[in-house]
């Protein structure tokens, strides 16, 4: 007989409107963590469903013998949000984190991630070959403007220690985009590939992008720099075309001395709404939002 480890784990599955899918892919879960764990648990995210999915995962929950512990948040709060109300909630040593219950991976990648982490990697992503556009280019831009020494990529689920967790949990109560939280952690991560694509689309994806970009890279501050130097650049030649008519022309009166003011007063401009984004980036460096996450009832079921 195959020794079990001994190591708690956690699985933290999100749904929104899931359906039978739902069932499916937490029994192909529980079936890999019963078949290697001796203590295992399912904490399952219902953020706001709205048809029968929480109902058919009840009713698969009393016949099965791990934990598995429902958070039925009392409004709809997309991924982020919902997964972090997950993670709170569940007590493994290492967790999982199911952001969608789409499987076009190989169940075995489960354990395989789990070897990694034993390897030394607090961070295991599992990632497919095949991305679709719109995200290699969201991180393309990501990476080329992070500080962390990892490059994110899209992945199909991630397994974290409980070091990490509580690494980045440290420095935010609220984690407006995990995986950049993590990449940012200083700690080691690793990613696995598999031959596959994920192609369902979740909610919200473009809000995220952007609040990544703000939060985690300087991207932002690159922009208004960038748009400065442009602006600044623009009032210069206004500024040489003005002097130049008042040397060579008949300019009506009074127009040099409007235009010299007009060019660098927005030269001026720009330049101080530089150094304000450059100090807004910097509290949202010191201090990110607070806990913004509300749970109506959570429910434990046990065989």
């Amino acid at each position: 007989m195959m020794l079990k480890d001994n190591n708690f784990i956690s699985a933290v599955v999100y749904l929104h409107n899931d359906g039978a899918r739902a069932v499916e892919f937490c029994r192909t879960v529980a079936a890999e963590l019963d078949a290697n764990f001796k203590q295992y648990e399912l904490v399952v995210v219902d953020d706001a469903c709205t048809e029968d999915t929480v109902k058919q995962l009840r009713a698969w929950g009393r016949e099965q013998d791990a934990p598995l512990t429902i958070l039925h948040m009392s409004i709809y709060h997309g991924l982020e949000d919902a997964m972090n109300a997950g993670l709170d909630a569940a007590i493994g040593d290492y967790v999982y984190e199911f952001d969608s219950t789409e499987l076009c991976y190989a169940p075995p990648l489960i354990m395989q991630a789990y070897r990694a982490a034993l390897d030394g990697s607090d961070i295991v992503s599992v990632c497919p070959r095949t991305v679709r556009g719109g995200s290699s280019l969201f991180y393309k831009v990501f990476n080329a403007h992070s500080q962390s020494a990892y490059r994110l990529r899209t992945d199909a689920f991630r397994l974290v220690t409980r070091r990490a967790i509580n690494r980045v949990h440290a420095s935010s109560t609220h984690l407006p985009y995990r995986k950049a939280a993590y990449a940012a952690s200083g700690l080691r991560m690793v990613d696995l590939e598999f031959d596959g694509q994920l192609t369902v689309k979740q909610k919200g994806r473009f809000n995220l992008a952007l609040d990544s970009l703000t939060l985690y890279t300087n991207f932002g501050f690159k922009a208004s720099v960038t748009v400065t130097l442009c602006m600044m650049a623009l009032a210069l030649a206004e500024l040489i075309y003005t002097l130049v008519i008042f040397a060579t022309g008949h300019p009506v009166e009074g127009w040099t001395t409007t235009m010299f003011v007009i060019t660098v007063g927005f030269a001026g401009l720009f330049a101080v709404l530089t150094i304000v984004v450059k100090y807004l980036s910097l509290l949202l460096n010191l201090t990110f939002r607070q806990q913004k996450y509300l749970v109506e009832s959570i429910e434990k079921l046990q065989k």
